[in-house]
C-alpha cells in the first residue's frame, strides 16, 4: 500500500496518527460487533445459522479485544510489539472464520454471507495497521 493511499484513508500524513485512527476503527467495529454478539446471541445466532453459546463466547471475547485495541489507539505511540499482537489477532481471526465456515459451522444464508465479509474487514484492518506501523518505523 502507498504512502499516498494510506495518507488519504487515514487523512493524515502522520504515521503515529494514522496507525491510531486505524487501531480506533478497529476497536469501534469490534466492539460493536461483540456487544451485538453478546446481547442478542439467541436472535443473531439463529439468524446466521451459529450456536447462541459460541456467539455468546465470541461477543465477551471481541469486546475485551476491543477494549485493549481501543486502549493501545488512545497512546501517543502506541506500542510496536502490541500492535504487532493486534495485526496477528486479526489475521487468524480472518483466517479462522474460513475455516470455521468451511469445516465447522452450518450456517444460513445470512450467515454464509457474513462471514466472509466479517473476515475481509478485519483482514482488512490487519493490513491498514501494518502498514501504518510500517509507516511509523520508517519515519523514525
Amino acid at each position: 500500500m502507498s504512502q499516498a493511499l494510506l495518507t488519504g484513508l487515514a487523512r493524515t500524513t502522520r504515521p503515529h496518527t494514522a496507525l491510531r485512527r486505524f487501531l480506533a476503527l478497529d476497536a469501534v467495529v469490534t466492539g460493536t460487533n461483540g456487544i451485538a454478539y453478546a446481547a442478542a446471541s439467541g436472535p443473531l445466532g439463529e439468524f446466521l445459522g451459529v450456536d447462541s453459546g459460541v456467539l455468546l463466547e465470541l461477543g465477551i471475547f471481541l469486546i475485551v479485544f476491543a477494549a485493549a485495541v481501543g486502549w493501545l489507539a488512545s497512546r501517543t505511540q502506541p506500542p510496536a510489539t502490541a500492535v504487532k499482537i493486534v495485526v496477528d489477532l486479526n489475521i487468524l481471526w480472518a483466517v479462522l472464520s474460513i475455516v470455521a465456515l468451511v469445516v465447522w459451522l452450518e450456517p444460513t444464508t445470512a450467515g454464509l454471507l457474513w462471514t466472509p465479509m466479517q473476515a475481509a474487514t478485519v483482514g482488512g484492518f490487519a493490513v491498514l495497521q501494518w502498514t501504518a506501523l510500517k509507516a511509523v518505523a520508517a519515519s523514525r
